[in-house]
């Protein structure tokens, strides 16, 4: 151990080392009597007993270094140098909270001491932080970021996913596992068949070790050793900091796994009896210094809350404020009629975006499984990796929350990934990940952080892969506030949408129809970025609105054309975008033909058919002439052979039969 990584044991530094656990004590017993007096609602996890673990980490950190936490992470967020009373006013849900009042006990966010947030899903940051490593590894910087998460963690998924990460990619994180022996009322070895959580670390090659967690010496100890380290060698440490917590897993929590002797036991070594005892004993403080650190903790306390009570609440005319980056404009790109015109296909002309982007931003960068030596599964970045490498063309394990939590974590640090999901069914293994990070972290860091990226999946049936390979499940991502849900069907937005999703401030998620990637035409040589708030009318038309995306958009013109033989001039509408609804487009189109059908790949039942039905009746029932028709996916699990596949999904026929009973022709 150098002298520059062995804590300075000066007085002036361990009576911070005492001050800083103190007040992190004596802040949460007055935020348990704010909870008992209604004043902080919801959960409310107290930290009390592993303030060693906060105050021997995170001021050893740099500046620029970055802080995940979880749902327990008062302690991290003063340690880091939070302010106490925008830490209370949050925790009142007022607006000058550090996160605007939108998250509360569990997610303090704080850009300025770059603290990424509490995380409440249990095992939820780890991906988080690792792609914050994956931006400094791809950057060349030489930050940490640690994270903290608690022993229940390592039986989630997403732990061993981060583990395996980080030690494939050298990712230069500090995780720091606060092993408090219960997982929520579970004690360690009723739901672990390994206890020594290092261990299981130390099973992916990363290096780790175990460290008293309450001994605020010997935690710092080891930190600055590691932090040491991973700056040297940009790679992955794991610490276990074996701690305890005296207080219930959350202010309901009666307790009733563990009695009260075990928990007199562990208070008489806390971390504060045993630091300040130890100090006392060696004349490095005395009595009269902690009550003088004491009555001066009590005070900022007390102005604490009395910034919360005197903070404003949010005004409900704000409430949708952060859902999304306010003023961004899609960078369209201006057509030009002497153009080259180059035959392509849909596949082609996604690679082409790709391509585009990836040369003109050194941010950019694309990562799935098989995106690279196999050229990905529907071969849209087939020699892209002999072009870009590695480090910008990367093969990810098949991890999706992993790989994908990754990606939004370094969409959080400046990143501008790509995320491939192989297929829309896979996708929901991320689901948390899309849902509970990268939708949410924008709002419940009240704007100060966001996450610009974009995930692309292939969608939809029509090529025999069966039930788990086939589904059209992009209605239920276009019923998440926070993202933007794209379905290109045309080569120029393909090519299009993606350049300009990559311009986005927001996560957006874009839907590839399985059977229109062999799709040939011609598309301008230089076809750039193209809105992606608006609908499209395909075909105007006069009689009948026919409203689709997607694969179902040729299917639809080609139903259009067989009515138009009949006599019925049919309007066709491509939505594009899934979220948010162009509903002005929707509901000009249904004015002027005052007829609609509506045709989706997805189930009828809580489908973007029945969104956009709902559109209609409410803004257009009094134009209608007939009701809303509907042409969907029947429900069932997509078949495997060819003949109930095809009549399972939308088909030109009962498009047309639909069209005509809104006519009345049937």
């Amino acid at each position: 151990m150098t002298s520059e990584t062995k804590p300075h044991l000066t007085r002036a530094h361990v009576t911070e080392l005492l001050r800083g656990m103190i007040r992190i004590r004596r802040f949460e017993d007055k935020c348990a009597e704010l909870y008992t007096r209604e004043k902080i609602r919801g959960f409310l996890h107290l930290y009390d007993g592993e303030e060693a673990v906060a105050m021997g980490v995170i001021p050893v950190l740099g500046p620029k270094d970055r802080v995940v936490a979880t749902y327990r992470e008062h302690g991290h967020a003063l340690a880091r140098g939070v302010a106490m009373g925008p830490i209370m006013a949050e925790m009142y849900g007022k607006a000058n909270g550090c996160s605007g009042g939108r998250g509360g006990s569990m997610h303090l966010f704080d850009a300025s001491t770059n603290f990424y947030g509490g995380n409440a899903i249990v095992g939820g940051g780890l991906p988080l932080a690792a792609g914050l490593g994956l931006a400094d590894r791809m950057t060349g910087q030489r930050n940490v970021t640690a994270c903290f998460f608690g022993e229940g963690a390592v039986a989630e998924g997403e732990f061993h996913e981060s583990m395996n990460l980080a030690e494939l990619w050298d990712l230069p994180v500090l995780w720091v596992c606060e092993n408090n022996g219960y997982a929520m009322g579970s004690a360690l070895a009723r739901t672990e068949s390994q206890t020594d959580i290092h261990a299981k670390a130390a099973a992916y090659g990363i290096e780790s070790e175990v460290v008293d967690g309450m001994d605020v010496v010997a935690v710092e100890a080891a930190t600055r050793r590691v932090v040491a380290k991973i700056r040297e060698t940009g790679r992955p440490y794991l610490i276990e900091a074996r701690t305890y917590r005296f207080r219930p897993h959350s202010m309901f929590d009666a307790q009733l796994y563990r009695d009260k002797a075990e928990i007199a036991e562990w208070r008489n070594k806390g971390p504060i009896v045993r630091f300040q005892g130890w100090l006392l004993e060696n004349g490095l403080i005395h009595e009269a210094e902690i009550a003088q650190i004491t009555e001066e903790i009590d005070a900022e306390i007390a102005e604490a809350v009395e910034f919360a009570e005197a903070g404003q609440w949010e005004p409900v005319e704000t409430l949708t404020k952060h859902v999304m980056a306010e003023g961004f404009t899609a960078p369209v790109a201006a057509p030009e009629t002497d153009a080259e015109v180059i035959e392509t296909t849909y596949r082609e002309a996604v690679k082409l975006a790709i391509r585009e982007a990836m040369t003109k931003d050194d941010r950019v960068f694309l990562m799935g499984e098989d995106v690279g030596a196999y050229g990905g599964c529907y071969a849209v970045s087939k020699g892209l990796m002999a072009e870009f490498g590695e480090e910008r063309i990367r093969d990810t394990p098949l991890s999706e929350s992993g790989f994908t939590g990754a990606g939004i974590g370094a969409a959080a640090a400046g990143m501008r990934p790509i995320v491939e999901l192989m297929t829309v069914n896979f996708s929901m293994l991320a689901l948390d990940q899309i849902l509970n990070t990268a939708a949410t972290i924008r709002h419940m860091s009240n704007g100060q952080f966001s996450c610009p990226v974009v995930i692309r999946m292939a969608t939809g049936a029509g090529k025999q892969l069966a039930a788990q390979h086939s589904h059209s499940l992009e209605g239920w991502y276009a019923h998440i506030p926070g993202l933007k849900v794209l379905t290109p069907a045309t080569l120029e937005d393909a090519r299009g949408m993606l350049l300009t999703a990559l311009e986005c401030p927001d996560p957006v998620l874009i839907f590839e129809n399985v059977m229109l990637y062999n799709m040939a035409g011609k598309i301008a040589a230089n076809a750039g970025a193209v809105e992606i708030d608006k609908a499209a009318i395909r075909r105007p038309g006069k009689d009948v609105s026919l409203i689709t995306y997607g694969g179902s958009l040729f299917k639809t013109l080609e139903a259009a054309e067989a009515l138009a033989a009949e006599g019925i001039e049919a309007e066709v509408i491509d939505l594009r975008i899934l979220r948010p609804l162009d509903t002005e487009t929707i509901l000009a189109s249904v004015a002027r033909t005052r007829r609609a059908v509506v045709v989706d790949e997805g189930w009828r039942t809580g489908s973007i058919s029945a969104e956009v039905s709902a559109v209609i009746t409410e803004g257009a029932f009094w134009r209608l002439d007939a009701p809303v028709g509907r042409v969907c996916t029947v429900e069932v699990p997509i078949p495997y052979a060819a003949h109930l596949e095809q009549a399972a999904i939308p088909q030109v026929s009962g498009i047309v039969a639909a069209a005509r009973a809104a006519m009345g022709k049937e």
